[in-house]
């Protein structure tokens, strides 16, 4: 029987850069998806909210922690991504979020990664469930102050487990 999990989050890590909104793509070591770039992904861990989980994973992944000045920003995403691993027989129910970072900041990637680049052009983004992504953080950065950035912002401090 097909397995349904709900246990792994998309982070969209994007910068200003000269007027322009750049979003990390990572180059993925291992599989499944080897080889392939994405946004930061991580597992929750038994007991950890999927806010928790998504400070978490960029710590561990990229080297930044929750109170560093290079984050500016940090958001839920609306939209919930739901796609399907053939190799692990299970569908994926993956809440997104993303976080705006200084535009000098520079990842520092772990060994989950090979490599790192920035992407200004949404055709960069491969999957189509990437790209809707990509169109909601384009959305939020291009208005910060709005009504709906607003409502999806989190404060870091308080994102807890």
């Amino acid at each position: 029987m097909t397995e349904i999990r709900t246990d792994i989050v998309d982070v969209y890590i994007f910068r200003r850069n000269d007027g322009a909104t750049e979003l990390l793509q990572l180059l993925r070591a291992g599989e499944p998806m080897g080889g392939t770039w994405h946004p930061l992904m991580g597992h929750t861990v038994p007991g950890e909210s999927a806010a928790a989980c998504a400070l978490r994973e960029l710590h561990e992944e990229l080297g930044l922690a929750v109170g560093e000045a290079a984050i500016l920003g940090f958001w839920q995403l609306e939209q919930v991504h739901p796609y399907f691993i053939a190799s692990l027989d299970c569908v994926v129910m993956s809440p997104r979020f993303c976080v705006e970072v200084d535009s000098g900041w520079t990842p520092k990637l772990n060994i989950e990664h090979t490599d790192h680049r920035w992407a200004a052009a949404l055709s960069a983004f491969m999957w189509p469930g990437q790209r809707a992504a990509v169109a909601e953080v384009l959305r939020i950065a291009a208005e910060p102050d709005s009504p709906y950035a607003q409502s999806l912002r989190i404060d870091p401090g308080s994102a807890g487990q």
